[in-house]
């Protein structure tokens, strides 16, 4: 149930930034509303998320696996300049987080 909350933590986070780019330095209201309402989503299943994985490992996901998708949507979809280093760049925050989860379970 907590890795629920996380992925809905992520998500949320995700809607968040991708919105806080939409709002063009927050002259589109709907964007604004967007951004307000996905921030505090995500910070609320991360609370609840944190009930039961342990902070270290959950801020480090939570954030890490934002961060790649966010990098992913821009390059794919946004028209961010995309390379070689970025994705490998990507790939290795996705071996952190990997590497972190399974360092709780052997621990």
């Amino acid at each position: 149930m907590y890795w629920l909350f996380m992925f809905a933590a992520i998500s949320f986070e995700v809607v968040g930034t991708l919105s806080l780019k939409l709002s063009d330095g927050f002259s589109r209201p709907l964007f604004v509303g967007v951004t307000i309402i996905g921030y505090l989503a995500s910070f609320g299943c991360l609370g609840l998320a944190l009930k039961g994985i342990p902070v270290s490992t959950a801020y480090a996901i939570w954030a890490g696996v934002g961060t790649a998708v966010i990098a992913i949507i821009g390059m794919l979809f946004m028209s961010e300049p995309a390379n070689g280093v970025k994705y490998a760049s990507v790939a290795l925050i996705v071996l952190g987080v990997v590497g972190l989860h399974l360092a709780d379970r052997i621990a």
